[in-house]
């Protein structure tokens, strides 16, 4: 249940195949519908027929793999607050030090790499307008470099799951 804190670089990842048949499972069945109970790493335990220590080590075995980047909900936007889209042209050799930086904000949800002139992109939330605009002027301000305030104008709600023991057996659908 941590923020990302790194550049992901999506048109460069690779799935990793060397998955175990308990991580498959845990990916296919807790993209959605994720338990909301005090312990639901031992509720999913239960369902699965392993230990709660298991799950907990899979999960992060799968973090470190660089198979998830983090556990936790994902809201409607505006739902709590304000949010928005930005993005960055960066130096690429000032890429990795200033996305850490980008991320250093608590406002800040998860940031990635794009290969574009538009390189680091970000998600930035805040509780409401005023906050949000400080955030983005400070990173401004610290980076001395533009940020680009990319808004929300109509909201799309897709399906961002995937069952990956089709795609992994050969017979994606």
């Amino acid at each position: 249940m941590s923020r990302v804190n790194d550049v992901n670089q999506c048109e460069n990842s690779s799935i990793p195949t060397k998955w175990t048949p308990l991580q498959v499972q845990l990916l296919d069945q807790y993209q959605r519908g994720f338990p909301i109970c005090e312990r639901p790493y031992l509720k999913i335990a239960g369902e699965l027929g392993v230990t709660e220590e298991l799950v907990i080590t899979e999960f992060q075995n799968l973090k470190n793999k660089g198979a998830i980047s983090r556990i936790g909900p994902v809201f409607r936007p505006h739902a709590l607050g304000t949010s928005t889209l930005a993005a960055m042209m960066i130096d690429p050799d000032k890429l990795e030090s200033l996305a850490h930086l980008v991320s250093g904000f608590q406002e800040v949800n998860h940031n990635y790499e794009r290969s574009d002139k538009m390189n680091l992109w970000f998600v930035v939330t805040a509780p409401n307008e005023a906050k949000l605009l400080e955030v983005l002027s400070e990173i401004e301000s610290r980076t001395q470099i533009p940020v680009h305030d990319l808004r929300l104008l109509e909201e799309y709600r897709i399906d961002l799951g995937f069952d990956l023991s089709h795609w992994l057996s050969g017979r994606p659908e």
